[in-house]
């Protein structure tokens, strides 16, 4: 089953196109990785991908749905490169707005603050104001707030940038658990142990999508030895 289609997409600004024809399947149940240098259109892509950015032709869908769409927007969890928190709030306050966004009620909103506040490792810090809050524990905050309402599709655009070896570890550990529950993740990244975790990666050059594959089938197609080399082709 698809969860996501992306057809012929094209957004532009002004006259530079920054997605020219993309074409993307995104399946259920997988872990997808969006690689590619910076400037490629990797973040340009998921926001279309939620709704947020204005395509000039193409078309998305989500769970069958044509995209924008605010109800399936409730079943997608979403982290962008740059935190969205009220930093003169605690942690934990900024759970329970996220949470309401997402009309849960407030005993789900305790235990899914219990359960995502264990997955960052922020259980001791959720009374701290986000202001008083290191990057990398923004970051693990924000991973936090996309997954409050148990989302079907989770999109992360760069999110262990600023995490700590360890506990990079310890949510691509929950994130492959999430898959085996049936979640479908769709993540940009530049780091390369991580794009060798995913399922099937997409190659994203210029605006474009030129290849995807299981890393396998991709090392195979350009001749390399490591993930690596396939960035700086």
């Amino acid at each position: 089953m698809e969860v996501a289609k992306v057809s012929n997409v094209v957004k532009k600004y002004s006259y530079i196109r920054i997605l020219n024809g993309i074409n993307l399947s995104v399946k259920e149940g997988e872990i997808i990785g969006l690689i590619g240098p910076s400037g490629s259109g990797k973040t340009t892509l998921v926001k279309s991908i939620m709704g947020m950015e204005k395509i000039q032709n193409g078309e998305i869908k989500v769970f069958n749905e044509k995209i924008p769409s605010i109800d399936v927007l409730n079943k997608i969890g979403y982290m962008a490169q740059s935190d969205a928190l009220y930093e003169e709030l605690t942690g934990k306050q900024n759970l329970e707005f996220f949470g309401r966004l997402f009309r849960l009620s407030k005993g789900e909103i305790e235990e899914r603050i219990e359960y995502v506040s264990k997955l960052v490792d922020l259980e001791d810090n959720l009374k701290k104001r986000v202001g008083n809050y290191s990057g990398g524990m923004k970051r693990r905050l924000s991973l936090a707030a996309s997954l409050i309402q148990d989302p079907k599709f989770l999109i992360l655009d760069e999110p262990t940038v600023g995490i700590d070896p360890k506990l990079r570890f310890s949510i691509w550990k929950e994130l492959k658990e999430l898959k085996d529950r049936g979640k479908t993740i769709m993540i940009t990244t530049h780091v390369i142990d991580e794009a060798e975790k995913c399922d099937r990666l997409a190659l994203m050059r210029e605006g474009k999508i030129m290849s995807t594959g299981s890393v396998k089938e991709l090392k195979e197609k350009y001749k390399v030895n490591t993930v690596e080399e396939i960035f700086i082709l």
